[in-house]
């Protein structure tokens, strides 16, 4: 009878502490505000553990802004992709080193040509590797960072490349002369999500004046 009793406080306080955890979980996904949500448009980003980040803040919590700048490429799906067509793919941040002075927009995190429509379909980016992936990593104090992913329809039989000068710099890139060079228009699909320095984060500061810092759970 004792160890019975034994076991069912034991069982209450585990769902209590469970319940206090939960209350307190520090892990809110924010969506990006309006003014952000223009290329908000058909495609899906995964990165590990965080999830889909399509169209939001990458969250202050479980170090996820910092796991972020050295996580592998992300998986990238657009479910409308078109079985027999081509495309582009590119990651770029229009905010480096920072969204008030953008002196090296468009700096290039990814391109990858020659993907067929089937593998874009189900997140699987095999084509030419223009520019190797390379994680977000914006510098500390520069705020928030937008990192916009687009995908493009080819032109059959097109031949897509970098100019030698394009190679040498993944910074202050002109993308509108690379887009307009092998005629990829408006893009197919499209998203952006937001993260900033990780040792900016409010978690961090609060964490750093001995306070722990929590956000309430969306409804």
């Amino acid at each position: 009878m004792k160890l019975a009793t034994a076991a069912l406080l034991l069982g209450l306080v585990m769902v209590a502490a469970g319940e206090e955890e939960e209350e307190n979980d520090p892990c809110v996904y924010e969506n990006l505000p309006y003014q952000d949500t223009g290329l908000c448009k058909g495609l899906d980003v995964f990165y590990p553990e965080v999830g889909n980040i399509a169209c939001m803040f990458i969250p202050d919590c479980n170090n996820f802004r910092h796991k972020i700048t050295y996580w592998m490429e992300p998986i990238v799906k657009f479910p409308g992709a078109l079985e027999g067509a081509t495309y582009t793919l590119m990651m770029v941040d229009p905010d480096a080193p920072s969204r008030s002075e953008p002196t090296k927009k468009y700096w290039r995190h990814w391109l990858v040509t020659d993907i067929k429509g089937n593998d874009l379909k189900k997140g699987n980016i095999q084509g030419q590797v223009l520019t190797p992936y390379k994680p977000p990593s914006p510098p500390a104090k520069s705020g928030f960072h937008r990192y916009q992913l687009l995908v493009y329809l080819q032109e059959r039989d097109e031949v897509i490349s970098l100019l030698p000068k394009e190679s040498k710099s993944r910074g202050s890139w002109n993308m509108e002369s690379f887009l307009n060079r092998f005629h990829l228009r408006e893009p197919e699909a499209s998203t952006q999500f937001m993260t900033q320095n990780s040792q900016d984060s409010p978690m961090i500061q609060a964490f750093r004046g001995g306070v722990r810092y929590f956000k309430d759970k969306p409804k």
